[in-house]
């Protein structure tokens, strides 16, 4: 057992604040997720922080990060999924401004415990605009001219434990306040320690100014040179702060741009990339003292250092490449012809991928060394919806595909050595969606042990872990162990298909810090009980696990595993951490604190090989931050020799030592032996090859392996759309090319000899093919253009031989020609179009083997100028109206109409400038076109009131007006307007309630809607509607309507004969003529009669139109399927009334 912990105090001389962290921008803290400071490791971003990562895998598109080299270490921000790590911020988000950069600070050694008053660094009156808080830390550790030997399994080198002790460890802590509400960080504080956070210094920027840094950034290759990244309150002003020595000094230097995110080059040390917030790019070669403009347009995250390198994207995304010195118009060169899907650029390792959208279907491109981009070859019915790149390390690719039938699973695949030809290695992969659309796949890599992998499987709804030891060509269930941690056995039922009782575990909680070495939160049953978190051990690779704990711990590995720290998962503050110094075998518990805290996350010192640790939290929801250092050191006062150490043999769950070709043996600590293994320590011990075997193969591109339940199990067999025999798509003439026999040697399998299923591979000569997928198209996937313009075609073809192939291409007006070599170069045709019209573009593809054509339609039409839809102001209920586009200039067969009638969502579609409806229910409908001719747009509305009953009167002008009348929509509305006008003025009926609709064409014919007054109060019956009648044809027949025109042209407007033009219209469908004397007299009679009828039979009433006010009140005006649509043709001499009522259906007709 350890020894025990004399509780002796000892103090830290200056405050420190806290280390919360968000993901995207630094100090922000997140409604959602909330973060834990994370220590990023050279090959191990997950292994010295809680909780770790491992299974967060980056999305398409996303930029990787930098990784640390061993002699400086970035704290980082990182999500985690557990609750109660956040739950005090959660409760308390506005107390954060009050305590974060003041506190009560602590920290534990073997020699005993202390703590230290901090003091108070923000004003109280912050408190009130409620701010989200955070912090940003960074760390520098110097190793000096201490030698890094190559570490062959943990991926890094460095000098032995005790070259730290002489040598400085710097650490760079940045407080931030910000303001969510404003979104700026208005005050900032960097700390520095040089003896890695026993004492902090605050530095001082420019003495007397206010500095607001708001990030920072340490060079990759020279951990001594920081950027530090500060704004002035107003934005108008941004400066750097540049440091060569850790930052002991710093330089200000002022830049003309507002910085984004600065990029490092990862081998130059003074170069860094700039990205502004104006989308333009900038490089500077001299640590940020001189900046230069490499270009305009750029997309954030998505610009990459490589051997040429830079990005841009006009008309549309592409990926394009320069020398970075030399980055203009004229060097540009494209590698990915055409447009590519915004936020697809991918650079990872060796591998550049690409993704491009075309009629609704998506490919993935990949470069291998920055050659040629060639398709991703996936299935052919894979038919990807999402593609998530997990892994290209060992020159080879893992992808993960979520395939047209998959909602929440993906399947694995994995490439050969230049990423083209995937095969499947596992399916249904558990996936989930984190914070801000980033997608979580369940499958880790084991560290330090080629070939091993755990992930998590969901089929039928239930999750079971499966565990590989030959890149995914065999999967087995996780062997559970036979007893708890109490002892007591687990009684679980061996494996099988039907019964499964194997650990299942979350990655959430999942760690590897060295060769073989894991943990996990999970359960024993047939599927993972998301709500039941034991924890879980292996120290032998996955082949025995171990129960550990009851509840989900977080977890920190100190000194590659020799120490293994645990602190519970809780929401109730804790004072006691558990730790095992024999890989987990047992456990001591030990109070870092005399207070109970709640644990917001530990902290670790660079690299997983070091014995200190940090602890930070706060008292209550009110109270300071704690932070408290925890230092191992004095438990192991020697470094470990060859004597302490134990060697364990590699086996897959069958016991077979032949892991990937080879048998392997590493070594390990001794429970017993109380050393040091240092930074030096390698794992890997020795390695055998051994002779090939079927299970050192996988199936190659094309083929699937047969059932388990059959025979040949181990045999691969063609799919079904796959001909082995056929050519590759580059296969050029007089070439050979090998068929595939179905197998393919797992990439980093070392065997030898034994048995190869590929021997005796076919090899054929490469026929002369016939073009096969010719396809033309218009550079930015436009084929509608303007009279005029430059147009560039080019031409594609996917399969058959281009060296021999002639193509001959008509470009519709009159131009052809004859081109070689025309997809072989890649060079686009120019042309342009002078006329208007639909020109029909064709190339084929010909040569002695066969041909191939290609057809594209170009409409080149002009930009539409002026659209006005033309509509009756007035219809009635189910009566027949045109609705006309009247379209300049008018391109038949060129412009699509959509018409948007009432709120429909979906437009009615039509090639015509005119479309008929009828309108079933009374009240105001608005009547929307669109007309689209190839880019150009427009669009014009118009509301119809649409009602059960109006009237229309006829009319006509002086013939003298047909010579005037230009036939235009403003034209006739605007005589339409005088007349109603003029009418109002003369016979006191209000100008709303009269609409005059002049008609189109010659002659000049218009019709005057007269409307239905709104319902008064009063039940008085009247005879308004015959006065209105009677007074406007009085008017019209004395000639009193009429205006001038220019030249002193008076038109006079009378009442058309109704045998002059179509009958006029009525409400509900009813037609009208009117004669003022006949209306009169049959009225007063019609009245007369009602009247009596309705005194005698109640509830059997008939109302004349409009005149009878407690009808009105009885009727909903929008409820038409409940009145009465009474709807009456007359002869053209007569007058028809239309008549309505709930209680009787009747009509009077003369």
């Amino acid at each position: 057992m350890p020894p025990q912990v004399p509780a002796v105090p000892a103090r830290l001389p200056n405050p420190l604040s806290s280390a919360l962290l968000s993901a995207g921008a630094p100090g922000n803290v997140n409604d959602s997720t909330y973060f834990g400071a994370a220590l990023a490791l050279p090959e191990a971003p997950s292994c010295s922080f809680w909780p770790p990562s491992c299974s967060r895998r980056r999305g398409w598109g996303q930029s990787p990060s930098y990784k640390a080299s061993p002699d400086t270490f970035l704290f980082t921000g990182t999500t985690f999924s557990s609750a109660p790590w956040g739950h005090s911020l959660r409760q308390s988000r506005a107390e954060l401004g009050r305590f974060l950069l003041s506190g009560r600070y602590c920290w534990v050694d073997l020699t005993g415990v202390g703590c230290s008053e901090g003091h108070r660094e923000v004003q109280s009156d912050f408190l009130e605009q409620k701010p989200a808080w955070g912090l940003s830390a960074l760390g520098l550790g110097s190793w000096g001219s201490w030698e890094e030997p190559p570490h062959p399994i943990l991926g890094r080198g460095g000098s032995s434990y005790p070259a730290l002790s002489r040598t400085m460890k710097v650490i760079l802590i940045l407080t931030k306040y910000y303001h969510a509400d404003i979104g700026k960080v208005l005050e900032s504080s960097l700390w520095r320690s040089s003896d890695f956070g026993t004492s902090y210094t605050k530095l001082t920027l420019q003495p007397g100014v206010t500095t607001v840094i708001d990030n920072f950034y340490i060079c990759p290759t020279n951990k001594r040179k920081i950027i530090l990244v500060s704004s002035s309150l107003s934005d108008r002003d941004q400066s750097l702060f540049l440091s060569a020595d850790e930052g002991a000094t710093f330089q200000k230097q002022l830049v003309p741009f507002s910085v984004e995110t600065l990029i490092f080059h990862p081998r130059e040390e003074d170069k860094v990339l700039a990205y502004a917030k104006e989308g333009k790019l900038y490089v500077s070669s001299d640590l940020g003292r001189k900046w230069t403009l490499l270009q305009e347009r750029a997309t954030k995250d998505h610009v990459f250092h490589a051997p040429r390198g830079c990005l841009l994207s006009p008309a549309g995304f592409r990926y394009v490449t320069c020398q970075i010195h030399n980055c203009s118009d004229n060097t540009r060169t494209t590698p990915f012809v055409g447009p590519i899907d915004r936020g697809s650029l991918t650079v990872q390792d060796d591998y550049v991928f690409v993704k491009a959208t075309t009629a609704n279907q998506t490919k993935y491109y990949i470069s291998y060394r920055r050659n040629e981009f060639v398709l991703m070859k996936l299935p052919k019915y894979a038919l990807p919806k999402d593609l998530q790149v997990i892994s290209t390390d060992e020159s080879q690719v893992f992808v993960a595909v979520q395939e047209w039938y998959q909602t929440d699973t993906y399947n694995l695949y994995q490439s050969d050595t230049r990423g083209v030809r995937y095969s499947l290695v596992l399916e249904d992969v558990r996936s989930s969606r984190q914070a801000e659309e980033s997608v979580v796949i369940d499958i880790l890599e084991v560290r330090g042990v080629k070939g091993v992998f755990l992930a998590n499987q969901k089929v039928n709804g239930k999750v079971v872990t499966l565990i590989t030891y030959n890149k995914g060509r065999d999967w087995d269930y996780l062997r559970p162990p036979s007893t708890d941690m109490n002892g007591k056995p687990t009684n679980c039922k061996p494996v099988s298909a039907r019964s499964l009782h194997t650990p299942s575990l979350g990655w959430d909680a999942a760690s590897v810090v060295r060769a073989g070495l894991v943990m996990g939160a999970g359960n024993l049953g047939s599927q993972l009980v998301e709500y039941k978190e034991e924890m879980y051990i292996t120290s032998d690779c996955g082949h025995t696990w171990r129960q550990v704990f009851e509840e989900e711990h977080h977890i920190l590995y100190l000194d590659h595993g020799g120490v293994i720290v645990a602190i519970k998962d809780t929401s109730i503050p804790l004072k006691i951490l558990k730790f095992s110094v024999d890989e987990g075998l047992t456990w001591s518990t030990h109070n870092f604190t005399s207070t109970s805290v709640f644990v917001d996350g530990l902290l670790s010192e660079p690299g997983d090989e070091t014995l200190v640790m940090t602890v930070f939290g706060h008292i209550s929801f009110r109270s300071d931050w704690e932070l408290v250092k925890v230092d191992f050191r004095p438990w192991f006062s020697r470094r470990c020799s060859e004597d302490d150490y134990s060697s364990w043999d590699l086996t897959n769950l069958q016991g077979d030592r032949c892991v990937m070709g080879q048998q392997r043996s590493f070594r390990r600590r001794k429970p017993a032996s109380w050393c040091v293994t240092g930074r030096s320590f390698t794992a890997a011990l020795t390695a055998r090859v051994c002779p090939c075997r079927a299970s050192d193969f996988l199936c190659d591109y094309g083929f699937e392996r047969a059932p388990s339940s059959e025979s040949d199990a181990n045999k691969c067999f063609a799919n079904f759309w796959f001909n082995p025999l056929s050519p590759p798509d580059d296969c050029v003439l007089g070439q050979t090319y090998t068929s595939s026999l179905g197998y393919r040697k797992l990439v980093s399998n070392v065997c030898e000899g034994g048995v190869d299923p590929r021997q005796s591979p076919v090899r054929l000569q490469c026929p002369l093919l016939p073009p096969r997928g010719l396809q033309i198209s218009i550079r930015g996937e436009a084929v509608a253009v303007r009279p005029g313009e430059d147009v560039l075609f080019v031409v594609r073809q996917e399969q058959g031989d281009v060296l021999t192939t002639k193509y001959q291409v008509d470009l519709g007006d009159g131009f052809k020609a004859m081109y070689v070599n025309l997809t072989l170069t890649g060079e686009p045709i120019r042309h342009r179009y002078e006329s208007p019209g639909v020109y029909r573009v064709s190339v084929r593809a010909e040569n002695v083997a066969g041909h191939d054509e290609a057809v594209l339609f170009v409409q080149v039409t002009a930009p539409l100028q002026a659209l006005y839809l033309e509509v009756v102001p007035v219809i009635g209920v189910n009566q027949e109206v045109n609705l006309t586009a009247v379209l300049l200039p008018l391109n038949p067969n060129l412009t699509v109409f959509y018409w948007w009638i009432g709120h429909s969502l979906q437009p009615r579609l039509s090639l015509e400038n005119s479309v008929t409806t009828r309108f079933g229910d009374p009240g105001d409908v608005r009547v929307t076109v669109q007309a689209a001719c190839g880019t150009s747009v427009l669009q014009d509305s118009k509301v119809v009131r649409v009602l059960d009953q109006f009237q229309v009167v006829p009319l006509q002008f002086s013939k003298d007006l047909d010579a005037h009348n230009p036939n235009t929509p403003e034209w006739r509305e605007d005589v339409g307007l005088v007349v109603s006008r003029l009418l109002s003025k003369e016979t006191s009926i209000p100008e709303e309630l009269m609409v005059t609709v002049v008609k189109p064409g010659l002659p000049t014919l218009a019709d005057l809607h007269v409307l239905l007054p709104p319902p008064r109060p009063t039940r008085k019956r009247s005879l308004t509607s015959d006065k209105r009648l009677t007074a406007i044809q009085q008017v019209l027949k004395a000639q009193k309507i009429s205006f001038l025109l220019r030249g002193g042209v008076r038109v006079v407007v009378a009442v058309r004969d109704v045998d002059t033009g179509p009958p006029s219209l009525g409400g509900g469908g009813g037609y009208w003529a009117v004669v003022i004397l006949f209306v009169s007299g049959l009225f007063a009679v019609g009245a007369f009669i009602l009247y009596k009828f309705k005194r005698k039979r109640p509830g059997r009433t008939v109302y004349a139109q409009m005149h009878n006010e407690k009808e009105q009140e009885m009727t909903s005006p929008v409820s038409h399927s409940q009145g009465v649509q009474s709807a009456i043709q007359g002869n053209h001499s007569g007058v028809v009334l239309s008549v309505s009522s709930r209680e009787m259906h009747s009509y009077l007709v003369s």
